[in-house]
């Protein structure tokens, strides 16, 4: 633009002077705007920088605030669903309002919150600077205002008699009420923290001496009143340790799922979010009506696994077809069941399937006794497996070529579809290439989605092992460079990089 001025002016009879006079006050004036600590607003959010923060904390009792990165896609994502949550608190007249910070130009405020990453959200509360409160909700709108609104007012609603406590009650498909006979005590506080991080759930709390009587309590209790399953699950405060708020928050999470879940794209992140360490699983074809009827006996077994397994009923022909190639099956195997172990992805089947609860239920036992070996799934071995310079090995095949103890084995695990496996395959097959000829090394591959072994879990992809040659199947992880150079070093150097010269 200075360029474009410059070269313009003498044909349009201006003078020189006078434009590096208005850059000059146009530059004064950014300055001032910048050092002011006015608060100008974008789409409902405060725009904040290190000379308007403090004046932010003082008018606002309650800010959150997003410190971004301009070139963050994160951040891209983030900003819609941000100035939407801004807009609907200050339509509703909240004293919750948000603000942001790019960090990367306010590099003052982002060493003193301590920012690493992006986006980070902290809540400011009373003008309180030294101790600010991570957010915890959902990054979305809804997420956001519920969080904040949770903050805002108090977290559960305080209830004074059978009438209203009731209405409560029946407002929602589920609810919690903490019944507590000092609600100024540190169980009642630690029950007031919990509702305050389960925004997705109602609560309620109660000290009148009628309630406790009318929901059959004697002491201080947290009780879960569900639409559905059991009607109310009681969780009473220990008396000598109190009220962990880990564990309750655990128990309602578990408990506040129902008996057996259906697996669809609406339940799947309630699924997998309730970190429970078992999912029991039945898939079945909905359309078929002697299936369905499968339904009855495995919802008789799960009553006594609550919180240790979950029970999901997979429709094949339906959601659940996209997680069939996970567990090696297609729809012509239903109706089956599978346990799957959530730490380790291990997967178990009974060896004929059997629908009764009674079968289930020994099943289950069996597993969870360690008496059950898993369910493994191999592919077939390709008939020139070994032909090429990489050794393609599958689960049946893994065991005699990683640990014959006449060879050095360098197995790569990888996705088919891993980018990051792609990207280092032409590595690999120059590394196979180079050692072809030697008898003692052997460079190998596995397909980790298609193939499973029993003592090895694989959490990342490509992940490279090695396999010395002698006695005591010995394995070596390889986490350095993936090049060809430093794969031969390692191998050169028996299974470890030498050290390099200072």
């Amino acid at each position: 633009l200075v360029l474009s001025l410059a070269w313009l002016g003498p044909a349009l009879g201006g003078d020189d002077e006078d434009e590096e006079v208005i850059e000059e006050e146009e530059k004064e004036k950014k300055e001032d705007e910048v050092l002011s600590d006015e608060i100008k607003e974008e789409d409902n959010v405060l725009v904040l920088h290190e000379h308007n923060f403090a004046r932010a904390l003082s008018e606002h009792q309650l800010l959150l605030v997003e410190f971004y990165a301009p070139w963050c896609g994160h951040c891209q994502q983030l900003a819609p669903a941000f100035a939407q949550a801004a807009t609907e608190l200050r339509n509703e007249s909240s004293p919750a309002r948000l603000g942001k910070v790019d960090a990367t130009a306010q590099t003052a405020l982002a060493n003193e919150f301590g920012i690493t990453s992006y986006p980070t959200l902290k809540l400011f509360r009373d003008g309180n600077r030294t101790h600010p409160l991570e957010y915890t909700g959902r990054k979305d709108s809804q997420g956001i205002v519920r969080w904040m609104q949770r903050r805002a007012g108090p977290s559960a609603t305080l209830l004074q008699d059978t009438d209203t406590t009731a209405a409560f009650i029946n407002s929602q498909d589920l609810v919690v009420i903490g019944f507590f006979k000092d609600l100024r005590g540190e169980a009642a506080q630690a029950f007031f923290e919990v509702a305050a991080e389960m925004v997705d759930l109602t609560f309620g709390v109660a000290e009148a001496a009628e309630l406790f009587q009318a929901y059959g309590l004697s002491a201080d209790t947290v009780c879960l009143f569900k639409k559905f399953d059991e009607k109310q699950t009681n969780f009473p405060v220990d008396l000598a340790r109190g009220l962990d708020t880990a564990e309750l928050t655990r128990l309602l999470r578990v408990h506040s799922l129902q008996l057996v879940m259906e697996f669809t794209n609406e339940t799947s992140n309630q699924i997998f979010s309730a970190k429970i360490p078992h999912h029991m699983l039945l898939f079945l074809n909905k359309s078929s009506p002697e299936q369905l009827s499968l339904r009855d006996s495995f919802r008789a077994a799960a009553s006594g696994f609550r919180g240790e397994v979950l029970f999901v009923v997979v429709d094949v022909t339906g959601h659940g077809a996209d997680v069939l190639p996970f567990f090696g099956m297609t729809a012509a195997d239903a109706p089956t069941l599978r346990l799957v172990k959530m730490q380790n992805n291990r997967k178990y089947q009974m060896e004929q399937d059997n629908f009764s609860d009674s079968a289930i239920r020994t099943f289950i036992q069996a597993v969870l006794d360690g008496k059950v070996k898993p369910h493994l799934l191999s592919a077939e071995p390709p008939e020139d497996w070994d032909t090429r310079p990489v050794k393609v090995l599958v689960g049946k095949t893994f065991e005699q070529v990683a640990f014959d103890e006449t060879k050095n084995v360098f197995v790569k695990f990888y996705a088919p579809w891993c980018p990051h496996c792609q990207a280092m395959a032409a590595a690999w097959e120059e590394l196979a290439e180079r050692y072809k000829d030697r008898e003692d090394i052997v460079i190998a591959e596995m397909d980790s989605t298609a193939n499973e072994l029993e003592n090895i879990t694989i959490h990342g992809y490509p992940t490279l092992h090695y396999f010395p040659a002698g006695p005591g199947r010995k394995m070596v992880e390889y986490k350095s460079t993936r090049d060809v150079e430093t794969f031969s070093k390692f191998l050169e150097n028996g299974g470890t990089l030498p050290e390099e010269p200072p």
